[in-house]
């Protein structure tokens, strides 16, 4: 029997999805100490190297908290029918900031384990895609500004 899929419950799944990262999230903040000590005795780092992986992590957590906040927000805003709003401008400029951010942190960790450079190029790229998609809506904004004040 196929589901009856419409826009409020793909709404329902995102807000699922971002409530699911979140707790992952608060379970790597809780256990970044261990998963970073066990990770530099594992690759047989050094000790420095795993409060060093601490650091990015918490670092990187701060930006990935307000993203997924901001998602929430822009997420509520579209199941109230609220879609091109300056408040969802608001946030995915936000969310590219922080991916911003997320690179940064990550292109800084490299210095220490390079694989860390994939990781800032993907959140790069991923601001990148996130700042395209702003500015469609800023622009759709000011079509519909215009066309309301035509008619």
């Amino acid at each position: 029997m196929p589901v009856n899929w419409d826009n409020d419950k793909s709404a329902v799944l995102s807000r699922v999805c971002v409530a699911v990262f979140a707790a992952f999230l608060l379970a790597l903040d809780v256990g970044a100490y261990r998963l970073s000590a066990w990770f530099a005795q594992v690759r047989l780092m050094h000790r420095q190297l795993g409060v060093l992986l601490t650091v990015s992590i918490y670092a990187g957590s701060v930006f990935a908290w307000i993203c997924l906040y901001q998602l929430w927000r822009l997420l509520g805003n579209v199941r109230r029918g609220e879609v091109f709003v300056p408040a969802n401008v608001r946030c995915m400029r936000l969310v590219s900031w922080c991916c911003v951010g997320a690179a940064a942190v990550c292109a800084l960790s490299a210095a220490y384990y390079p694989p860390f450079a994939f990781i800032a190029v993907a959140a790069g790229f991923m601001a990148l895609i996130v700042r395209i998609v702003k500015n469609a809506f800023a622009q759709a904004i000011a079509m519909k500004d215009e066309l309301e004040l035509t008619v």
